[in-house]
């Protein structure tokens, strides 16, 4: 089922459901849909279980969890992030444990490959009519669709041809939000000419230095950078500083993933962010990405307010929470 048809149709929800396809944004919004319908949210604290292929050792975590009963709920949910990184053997171990979960339980695996991949196998295609399978591969259409809801939720509009360019581009979704949202300010039309300036300009490099400074930890610097950019102008530092700072965070979560690998125009930042990725680790790298793209969100909507100040306030807040997340993970 493709990724839309799920959206629309609401499928019955079974035993067993698999996310498929490359598309990481629709992967992990079709994640979401399925938790909203499963469990309310306040029981999931006691009713899910997330295990992703970074923290795999055998199959018998997942394998006690499917098989556990549900706790003041209609079913227990377990769900295995990434499986696509995980090697043969585990991967056929998961597979024998999505074979047996007890009626009332549902496993939700996110196998990121394509789904007609022949190494390693998608598991849905092994499972076929017997999971729910939902197809994030972005084509044309998907796209369009995409872009279009998210104009719809910045209260944005966007020339036609900027649509047709984006749709028919390769950029992962997650990248096209992002530009988006910068483009979208104040909720104006996009014109081709401002999708062309955002894609030939460079970074800002003083908000990439912020960004850069900030995962490493070094807040100090990272400060002195953004009261140095809100000093120039004091309306229109915070996005920029924030969209340089989701992008970095973005980074960092896919060098933190297994098998994780930079888009080819970021490669160059790979050999600096590994080392970063693998002491912050997969879920504080995520954490970080959310929050600066909820920092961005929260300005262009206006929910932190029309004064600079409020975006000062807010852009510190946020640097002083993320630099934390640069210190080792205590054992």
């Amino acid at each position: 089922m493709k990724f839309y048809e799920f959206i629309d149709k609401q499928p019955a929800i079974g035993k067993l459901a698999i996310v498929e396809g490359t598309e990481r944004a629709l992967a992990e919004r079709a994640l979401d849909v399925l938790l909203d319908r499963l469990l309310p949210e306040d029981l999931r604290s006691l009713n899910l279980e997330r295990v992703s292929a970074a923290e795999w050792s055998d199959a018998g975590r997942v394998r006690e969890a499917v098989q556990a009963m549900p706790f003041l709920a209609d079913r227990r949910v377990v769900v295995v992030t990434d499986a696509q990184a995980l090697k043969a053997q585990p991967r056929r171990d998961l597979w024998e444990v999505a074979q047996a979960v007890p009626d009332g339980n549902t496993l939700i695996i996110l196998d990121l490959l394509a789904p007609r991949s022949q190494r390693p196998q998608p598991l849905g295609a092994l499972a076929g009519r017997a999971a729910l399978r939902i197809d994030t591969t972005a084509t044309p259409e998907v796209r369009t669709r995409f872009i279009t809801e998210t104009l719809e939720a910045l209260g944005a509009t966007a020339e036609p041809r900027v649509v047709g360019v984006l749709a028919n581009g390769e950029a992962e979704l997650a990248s096209v939000r992002n530009d988006l949202e910068k483009l979208a300010l104040g909720g104006k039309k996009i014109t081709f000419k401002d999708l062309e300036r955002e894609s030939l300009s460079n970074e800002d490099p003083k908000a990439y230095k912020y960004a850069s400074a900030l995962v490493e930890g070094k807040i100090a610097e990272a400060l002195g950078i953004a009261h140095e950019l809100f000093a120039g102008d004091p309306r229109g530092a915070a996005i920029p500083l924030l969209s340089a700072l989701a992008t970095e965070c973005g980074y960092l979560w896919e060098m933190a993933r297994p098998g994780g690998e930079l888009p080819a125009r970021a490669k160059w930042r790979e050999r600096a962010l590994r080392p970063l990725a693998v002491r912050v680790g997969e879920r504080r790298a995520r954490i970080a990405y959310e929050r600066a793209v909820r920092g961005v969100e929260a300005i262009v909507t206006g929910q932190a307010g029309n004064d600079p100040e409020d975006h000062r306030t807010l852009v510190e807040r946020i640097s002083v929470e993320l630099a934390r997340m640069a210190r080792p993970v205590r054992p």
